[in-house]
């Protein structure tokens, strides 16, 4: 964790990290339990799986730069306040589905209306984050912020894995939702108390210089964050059908080697730079999702999620630095949405299709895709490293 100190950014910090890590601890919470609840209670395919996880992504890819402008314009406390509202009424309509599993068709429409809203919730609230320690911070930390922000979200996925496995299998999926609702509301509770900071003035143009200047790092994100969806939606399935013990470990150690990279290589970005740490972690990231796919038995498939997680540690925040580099001090937040868009663009298009191809070539082979989707990243990110481009003050 920071260091305490009397600075601004030290002091909302631990603020932020704690409602981001509550957040997601929720959501984490989810993986496990959401495929075996829709594909062993609810009776759907691998397709319907991949549909439901990628409505969150779609939904926040929708809410990206709302939230971001949002941010910068009523100032990031207001999103992030917007973001736990949102997510209160996602567990509100996580206990709705349960009510009506009796009509399988009615539940999962239930449910996917509130994976949409919990990617709404999603947006809102790490956009604001990222935008309001974007503004208390120094050029020099930006890297750093993006990464400590990152690591709450994914310590708190880590975490959430096995308390989702053991409330899904001790009380059913209601418990997802009623965990959903009490997080939200707690944390809701928490961020009020957090004095805002006043928003920057805008700039008409703003807004063309942002989309001119992320689209080539987002592109690069969107490539490498396949892997991400593939483990948060289809890892879990796949380690069952192997008969691999316990599954939930499978994101939970993609979570755990994720963390540990950020916290002992997080300001790697800062003094290496974004695209040059990019580079790196992009074919550690490759390399651990093939060695998925090559496993014949359950320790190496384990080895490849933790891999897998490594990699993909430092990814966000290297290419992160390199999309805020480029853009207006005063419309960082909507630079952060723009950029994390295209995550969510890749997931929501993908994690469908990579579900209805799971059900033609099996679980496996859609690993082994994604690790070579995922390498085609690394020439966009040699490319950055050559193109600097000027800093937009």
């Amino acid at each position: 964790m920071p260091q305490p100190s009397d600075t601004p950014i030290d002091r909302t910090l631990p603020y932020l990290m704690t409602c981001v890590f509550t957040v997601f601890l929720v959501t984490g919470a989810a993986l496990p339990a959401l495929p075996l609840h829709i594909h062993d209670d609810l009776g759907f395919s691998a397709f319907t799986v991949g549909l439901v996880s990628g409505a969150q992504f779609a939904a926040a890819l929708l809410c990206r730069l709302w939230s971001g402008t949002i941010s910068d314009r009523r100032g990031p406390r207001f999103a992030v306040i917007a973001g736990l509202g949102l997510a209160v009424l996602a567990g509100l309509l996580y206990l709705a589905s349960v009510m009506t599993a009796g009509d399988p068709m009615l539940s999962i429409a239930i449910l996917l209306i509130g994976r949409v809203l919990l990617g709404g919730a999603e947006s809102f609230i790490m956009i604001g984050a990222q935008s309001w320690c974007l503004s208390l911070a120094g050029s020099r930390t930006v890297g750093k912020m993006i990464a400590w922000i990152g690591t709450a979200m994914f310590v708190a996925l880590a975490l959430g894995a096995p308390l989702g496995s053991f409330l899904y299998a001790t009380w059913g999926f209601s418990s997802i939702g009623w965990a959903t609702l009490a997080g939200a509301t707690a944390t809701w509770l928490l961020i009020v108390a957090v004095p805002p900071i006043r928003p920057a003035p805008q700039r008409r143009k703003a807004t063309k210089q942002v989309l001119k200047a992320v689209w080539v790092p987002g592109m690069a994100m969107a490539f490498s964050s396949l892997g991400y969806g593939i483990m948060t939606a289809f890892a879990v399935l796949l380690f069952v059908q192997q008969g691999w013990q316990p599954a939930w470990l499978s994101f939970t150690a993609f979570a755990v080697a994720l963390m540990v990279a950020r916290v002992f290589f997080g300001p790697l970005p800062d003094r290496l730079g974004g695209a040059r740490t990019a580079m790196i972690f992009i074919v550690i990231h490759s390399a651990g999702l093939a060695l998925i796919w090559l496993s014949p038995c359950a320790w190496l498939a384990f080895v490849g999620s933790s891999m897998a997680g490594f990699g993909y540690a430092l990814v966000y925040p290297g290419l992160g630095m390199e999309a805020v580099a480029r853009t207006p001090a005063e419309a960082r937040g909507l630079a952060m949405g723009v950029y994390t868009a295209f995550i969510d663009l890749a997931l929501g298009l993908f994690a469908p299709l990579l579900g209805l191809l799971a059900n033609v070539i099996g679980l496996s082979q859609i690993f082994l895709i994604t690790a070579l989707l995922a390498l085609c990243a690394v020439p966009i990110a040699a490319w950055l490293r050559s193109h600097p481009g000027p800093r937009i003050p």
